[in-house]
This record gives structure tokens, C-alpha cells and sequence, in this order.
């Protein structure tokens, strides 16, 4: 699946709800799962790092979403421009 695939899920399974919530809620809740990916990592359970960075992923296509930004070509544009710069 492309970054672009994933960010038209997450849009068609979430949008409503995200833009409802709005933006400053939603990043409140990304950066709860950055918390908990944190404790997975401290952790160090395989099954917890999973599910938590799939999460993370998951709402920061959210937040791409709400603010308009093509997460594969931001992606893209930064670091294939900055990797050819090396």
C-alpha cells in the first residue's frame, strides 16, 4: 500500500469525526499515542510497538487530512530531494 492508499482510508473512515473534533483535539490525541508508543518501546514488546506505531501512523494521516497535506509527496519532496543532495 502507498502512503497516498493509506491517507484516502484513513480519510474515508475518519474525515467526519477528525474535522468535528477538529484539529487541536486530534493532535491531542496523536500525541497520546505517541505516549503510548513510548511505553511500548520501553517495553520493548514487539506486539505493543505494532499496534502503537500503526496508531501513530493512522493519526497523523488524520492530521495530514485536516490541514490538506499530501503526507507522500510532503514525504517525498523532503527527503528524496534531501537524500539526492548527499
Amino acid at each position: 500500500m502507498e502512503i497516498r492508499e493509506a491517507q484516502k482510508l484513513i480519510k474515508k473512515m475518519y474525515y467526519e469525526r477528525d474535522h468535528s473534533r477538529g484539529i487541536y483535539a486530534t493532535f491531542t490525541w496523536f500525541s497520546e499515542e505517541v505516549g503510548e508508543l513510548a511505553e511500548a518501546l520501553l517495553k520493548q514488546d514487539i506486539d505493543s510497538l505494532r499496534e502503537e506505531i500503526a496508531d501513530v501512523f493512522a493519526w497523523l494521516l488524520s492530521i495530514a487530512n485536516l490541514v490538506n497535506v499530501d503526507l507522500e509527496e510532503a514525504f517525498i519532496s523532503k527527503y528524496l530531494s534531501h537524500n539526492k543532495q548527499q
